[in-house]
């Protein structure tokens, strides 16, 4: 996959493969912190910034892997550092903000079992992206997620003002919200941007 332009890498992981929205990865926060608009903005940038650290670890712990001969450990070696990574994430909020450490709740820890930054480890190693082009790949499923995010914490917040049939409330319309989104995200799929 070395003739892959950055820009490339980055449109299509950001639009063409929504990590959420077209790949159905990292449903959970998408779906659970979307509620108010602020929350999801910071889900997104923590999630953002934890698929970076976790790229760019996976890049060289892959080339350690390599090295000797044991790439049958590359699952549980993305795990073990997608967990430190987020607990660093969290520490750090923690301390840095505790109103916003609050307001992710349960939702911040569960980014270590988020699959779409497992996803994107595994997805950059199998594409044998180089570091520049998996930087590009990370930053762009986390502008991806955050793009996803964001609108729907958006149109959920638009529809609290609005009058919904009862029927239609609650995880109902949550869910008919996400799969229209997922619906105009597939238009992207056809783009030929090279």
């Amino acid at each position: 996959m070395q003739s892959e332009s950055l820009s490339f890498i980055f449109i299509n992981a950001f639009l063409m493969n929504n990590f959420v929205l077209a790949l159905f990865l990292g449903i959970c926060p998408f779906l659970g912190v979307s509620g108010k608009l602020q929350t999801a903005w910071y889900m997104g940038l923590a999630t953002t910034l934890v698929m970076l650290v976790s790229s760019m670890c996976a890049y060289f712990l892959n080339i350690f892997l390599v090295a000797f001969d044991i790439e049958f450990l590359r699952l549980i070696s993305y795990i073990a550092v997608i967990a430190s990574a987020v607990q660093l994430i969290e520490m750090s909020m923690k301390r840095l903000s505790p109103n916003l450490f609050r307001a992710l709740g349960i939702f911040l820890p569960l980014i270590t079992t988020n699959c779409a930054i497992l996803g994107l480890a595994l997805f950059q190693t199998a594409k044998e992206y180089n570091f520049l082009q998996s930087l590009a790949y990370s930053l762009g499923a986390g502008a991806g997620f955050i793009l996803a995010i964001v609108l729907m914490a958006g149109l959920r917040e638009k529809l609290d003002l609005a009058n919904v049939p009862t029927v239609s409330q609650g995880a109902a319309l949550s869910l008919m919200l996400a799969g229209l989104l997922s619906l105009s995200f597939m238009g992207f799929a056809g783009l030929d941007f090279k």
